[in-house]
């Protein structure tokens, strides 16, 4: 797919580029979590775009099946960043799991808002899962939720950016219940983008950035976090990694460099699990 809707910050702020930020499978069918859309992020398309998923239909052509954006605007969450509300989302990570009754929906995180949503391609609806701004409002508390994965089709899995500047060993991963209850079930991390579990329920965590300050470059890692919260580091030296999936040879592969450098000088790592 090309000439998805995207946006980009000001120099101020990095020129930070957003767009299509998750891609998921349902069957053969693909699906891509748009994340810079919007009016809020100056998309001058006409219809306007907003941010939403898309489904890529068998013969190419595109759909837009949810309208995020306006779910934001509808069931706003209770505790909203004052100092950096973004109507439209910052949404960015998106899995397929199958619902309580066996079919398979797709939930996404939005970091902005902190919150966790579940949407149904069979009947079109958009429900919250989990409101994060409740237990941790915004301001001084936002945690910025951006990785998710499930482990057993049971239990979500949710890993925290934090604030910028970084402080070291502040980030968490959350286990989410399908009816929303949360709990804590690793702590001392660092600016969580990916979440993923191995063959043997073995859970991994990718860290952008691992020292106080940051992001700093050649800072990333990534950890084996056994239950007893002990961490194995797997791999290190990454610069600016974004996200982490396993693939069917058992090795991990991360998008490398997802920030902050020139177009074309992204990378896809493969990484092979001791």
């Amino acid at each position: 797919m090309d000439n998805l809707p995207s946006s980009q910050t000001s120099a101020a702020l990095g020129n930070l580029k957003s767009g299509a930020a998750d891609v998921a499978f349902i069957g053969n069918t693909l699906y891509f979590l748009l994340g810079g859309a919007g009016c809020s992020h100056g998309v001058p398309q006409v219809p306007a775009m907003p941010n939403g998923i898309i489904r890529v239909n068998a013969n190419g052509t595109t759909d837009l099946i949810a309208n995020l954006s306006a779910f934001l605007m509808a069931f706003p969450v209770a505790h909203p960043d004052p100092d950096d509300f973004e109507p439209d989302g910052t949404w960015y990570s998106m899995i397929a799991a199958r619902d309580d009754g066996n079919h398979l929906d797709l939930y996404a995180i939005n970091p902005n808002t902190q919150e966790l949503d579940h949407f149904s391609p069979m009947t079109g609806e958009i429900s919250r899962v989990v409101d994060f701004s409740v237990t941790y409002p915004g301001g001084t508390n936002w945690i910025g939720p951006t990785a998710i994965a499930m482990k057993d089709n049971d239990k979500f899995y949710v890993g925290t950016l934090t604030p910028f500047p970084l402080v070291a060993g502040s980030a968490k991963i959350f286990e989410v219940s399908r009816n929303g209850h949360t709990k804590i079930v690793a702590e001392g991390l660092t600016a969580i983008t990916g979440v993923a579990f191995d063959s043997k329920h073995r859970m991994y965590v990718l860290e952008m950035s691992t020292s106080d300050g940051g992001p700093h470059p050649g800072d990333g890692k990534v950890v084996r976090v056994d239950p007893n919260g002990h961490q194995t580091e797997i791999a290190s030296g990454l610069t600016f990694p974004t996200a982490m999936t396993f693939g069917p040879d058992g090795a991990l592969y991360v998008s490398h460099k997802g920030f902050g450098f020139p177009a074309g000088q992204g990378e896809i790592l493969r990484i092979t699990v001791p």
